[in-house]
């Protein structure tokens, strides 16, 4: 792989992460008018007409066969669950915060790939993998006297993710990409439609809830004037930010670009600062230090053993 190579998989996974930083702090901007659900459906429903346009301009194929039609169903209801998860926690805590926990996200591939994909694990990986919880652990700053267990969402959002991904690696020996997308956003779009039916009317909130609460039942669309302009926003960014991930993967090094995916970290202090006044403590960043730690780590014992398993698939998409 030619240096030349890697710089641009570098430059791209850059955009795409300063993408993801400006989407969150978007979400985290406009919670308190519009809903979750609502959300997931314009960013699923745009992504999906421009991924496909784009799919069909590049004359590409789309096989509506799967060979694996339930997990194929299970990877897309982990990965709604994942971003339900991580969505939720950008309405109380620091964008840097939300997105340090999440890149907990490698240790819990390497322990699925372990267990499901009998991957070989090294002691030393395994060291790593319980220094980065050990990250984890200091950047929740818990008191068990009085612990906000919702502060686990964005670690949550990390296990299911990677279950996600672990699924999407066991299915792509038959199952090409574009047929895992076709059925990642009709899948995603049913589910959508579901929710709106149980909940879309907002006939499960209560004007009593706290914020957070009813970013998740309020009605949908009532506030459509002001919040479309901002998911359509979401939707090409997904869209834009996919395709930068998914090109830097194929012409650079994998374990080499998915090193920049921490710029997201960095990215999410930016507008956290700017709109928010959002000031990471020193314990933060003594922990986000060891979860970025742990992680480069790992990539480089899988690199060492040329064995991806952490770095073969972007860790946020």
């Amino acid at each position: 792989m030619s240096t030349d190579n890697n710089s641009k998989g570098i430059l791209l996974i850059i955009a795409a992460m300063t993408l993801f930083a400006m989407q969150d702090s978007l979400i985290k901007f406009i919670f308190e008018k519009a809903a979750l659900y609502e959300i997931f459906f314009g960013r699923y429903f745009v992504a999906a007409i421009l991924l496909f346009c784009y799919i069909k301009l590049r004359g590409h194929k789309v096989s509506l066969k799967t060979y694996y039609p339930f997990l194929t169903f299970v990877r897309v209801i982990f990965h709604f669950l994942a971003f339900s998860a991580f969505f939720i926690s950008l309405t109380y805590m620091p964008l840097a915060t939300a997105n340090a926990l999440f890149f907990s996200c490698p240790f819990f591939v390497s322990i699925f790939a372990k267990f499901f994909l009998k991957e070989f694990i090294g002691i030393r990986r395994w060291s790593a993998i319980v220094f980065g919880f050990i990250g984890v652990f200091i950047v929740l700053n818990p008191n068990f006297d009085d612990f906000e267990y919702k502060n686990l969402l964005p670690v949550l959002c990390a296990f299911f993710y990677a279950a996600s991904m672990t699924i999407t690696k066991y299915t792509s020996d038959k199952d090409d990409v574009n047929t895992q997308l076709f059925y990642f956003y009709l899948i995603a779009i049913i589910l959508c439609g579901i929710i709106y039916v149980f909940m879309g009317n907002g006939q499960l909130n209560d004007p009593n809830f706290d914020p957070t609460t009813q970013f998740i039942f309020r009605e949908w669309f009532s506030n459509f004037e002001y919040t479309w302009k901002f998911i359509l926003f979401f939707g090409v960014a997904a869209s834009i930010a996919f395709l930068c991930i998914f090109s830097a993967y194929i012409v650079a090094s994998p374990s080499v670009v998915s090193l920049f995916e921490y710029s997201l970290i960095i990215m999410s202090m930016i507008p956290g600062y700017i709109l928010f006044d959002e000031i990471p403590s020193a314990k933060t960043f003594i922990g986000v230090a060891c979860i970025i730690a742990a992680g480069i780590y790992i990539y480089m014992r899988e690199r060492v053993r040329d064995r991806y398993i952490a770095t073969e698939t972007p860790v946020r998409r």
